[in-house]
């Protein structure tokens, strides 16, 4: 029997299953969110521009409303799954239009923020290797990344895990050495002191701004149920990988932000992250670890980086594939691979697709930071919120139409209130746009108005859908059910 004549170890429209557990969801949910990245990246221009000291709280109080906000979501898991993720749940819950342009914002906004790290990585790699006399361009060092990512996303779902794994324990490792110094050290100039947490603190002057920097370090969240069709019990492990990854993920970046209070004192850590945002963190790991310590977190950066890339890369694959399996985009995009069961289909084209975007940045000369990657964060933080907030109106609406034995506190009262967290923190993020980009440009003023009219085309066309092909229309959103 020759290779092409081999019968396929899985079936062609149907992801691996069992192929991932309940680290390897963990993995990815982590990795999307970059420890690293988030904390030496986004974390000092909360304390500069946000409530100071009051950051550590600020990500409590993040990671609350994202808890909260995953009683109703996980429970909505356990009822239905598949590779869609917000798109399911929002055309369960809300119809097949809303789904469908749900959809089309959630492409949208994973695009942007796998964009924006591209170029984020490109810049890190070309100042790490510029003084060993390898000076190329940014872009040149984001294509090798994505050429080595579409490679990694071809494989079983396990593999990415696996490398995911690593690079998440290796920069955790290097911000708890430096968490941990600091506190051997006895602190800063000030002592140990609990202040960040304190109500006076924390809804400080600020909050609002410090919010808008820490909601975006969430990003990547839908990763635990987009995996739904590959986990090993799903109905189990879903839910648990949910809670997991969002209390791991606010008590680290809460402790770490804490220790970087302490080592500054609560009435400095302000002035001095505003007098230099690069440095923050790496001045203080020099002084605590050692300026080996700061050669290592570059580097680790760069991994951050890379594994962030890879776990919205696997996670755009699953958007990409559920379309195609349902219809509304080509149909070879619903493809998996016979051997590794990946949607290695879906994965050629997404990458071709950010292949060609990065193309018409650089062909546009826009800078790397200021604009490729500042522009496309603040979409993506706009996009994500915005489907969040569809998907907790689908929650309330799933479990108001539905008869499932779930308890008022899981059906009504905890998504409600995530509800209301979410639209508050869409609103700050739109009020401070200019903050968030670093620009007054037009183009972003413009983001949020792009994102509602994506989601309006996205029902348009369900709606022609419905017209012309009623057949079609009808399985939409049930594929995965």
């Amino acid at each position: 029997m020759s290779v092409n004549d081999a019968v396929p170890l899985v079936p062609p429209d149907r992801l691996a299953r069992n192929s991932v557990g309940l680290a390897h969801i963990i993995f990815f949910v982590v990795a999307a969110a970059a420890p690293l990245t988030a904390v030496v990246g986004a974390s000092p221009a909360a304390f500069a521009f946000g409530n100071g000291a009051g950051v550590p709280g600020a990500f409590v109080l993040a990671g609350l409303l994202y808890l909260v906000f995953s009683v109703g979501f996980a429970a909505m898991s356990r009822h239905i799954g598949g590779a869609g993720a917000f798109y399911t749940y929002i055309a369960q819950g809300l119809g097949r239009p809303a789904g469908v342009g749900g959809a089309f914002v959630a492409l949208v906004t994973y695009s942007a923020v796998q964009i924006a790290v591209y170029a984020l990585f490109g810049v890190f790699v070309a100042a790490a290797l510029a003084p060993l006399g390898l000076d190329a361009p940014w872009w040149l060092w984001a294509l090798v990344a994505l050429v080595a990512v579409m490679f990694c996303g071809q494989r079983n779902i396990a593999f990415s895990g696996a490398i995911l794994g690593v690079c998440m324990l290796a920069e955790i490792a290097i911000l708890l050495l430096l968490d941990i110094g600091i506190l051997v050290k006895g602190g800063g100039p000030e002592g140990f002191t609990f202040s960040s947490f304190a109500p006076a603190t924390v809804f400080a002057p600020g909050l609002g701004v410090a919010l808008v920097f820490v909601i975006g370090s969430f990003i990547g969240f839908e990763a635990t149920a987009i995996f739904g069709e590959e986990a090993e019990q799903p109905e189990k492990t879903i839910p648990r990988a949910t809670y997991i990854a969002v209390l791991l993920i606010t008590v680290f970046y809460a402790f770490s932000t804490w220790a970087a209070v302490q080592f500054y004192g609560p009435t400095q850590v302000q002035s001095v992250a505003a007098s230099g945002l690069e440095t923050f963190y790496f001045t203080a790991a020099g002084a605590v670890l050692g300026g080996w310590s700061v050669e290592v977190m570059n580097l680790l950066l760069i991994t951050s980086l890379f594994a962030c890339i890879l776990s919205f890369h696997n996670t755009l694959n699953r958007y990409f594939f559920a379309l195609g399996r349902e219809g509304l985009a080509l149909k070879s995009l619903g493809k998996v691979h016979a051997v590794h069961g990946s949607p290695h289909v879906a994965g050629y084209v997404q990458s071709a697709v950010a292949a060609v975007i990065l193309a018409l940045f650089v062909l546009s000369g826009a800078d790397a930071y200021t604009v490729v990657f500042s522009f496309m964060s603040a979409l993506a933080v706009i996009g994500i919120l915005a489907v969040q907030v569809l998907v907790s109106l689908a929650i309330l609406r799933f479990f108001r139409t539905t008869r499932t034995g779930h308890g008022p506190w899981t059906t009504l009262i905890a998504p409600l209130l995530g509800l209301v967290g979410l639209v508050g923190a869409l609103g700050l993020v739109i009020s401070n746009l200019s903050l968030l980009t670093g620009s007054e440009s037009p183009v972003v003023a413009a983001f949020p108005y792009g994102i509602a009219l994506v989601f309006l085309i996205g029902v348009g066309f369900a709606l022609v859908i419905r017209a012309q092909r009623p057949d079609l229309y009808a399985s939409l959103g049930e594929v995965f059910g």
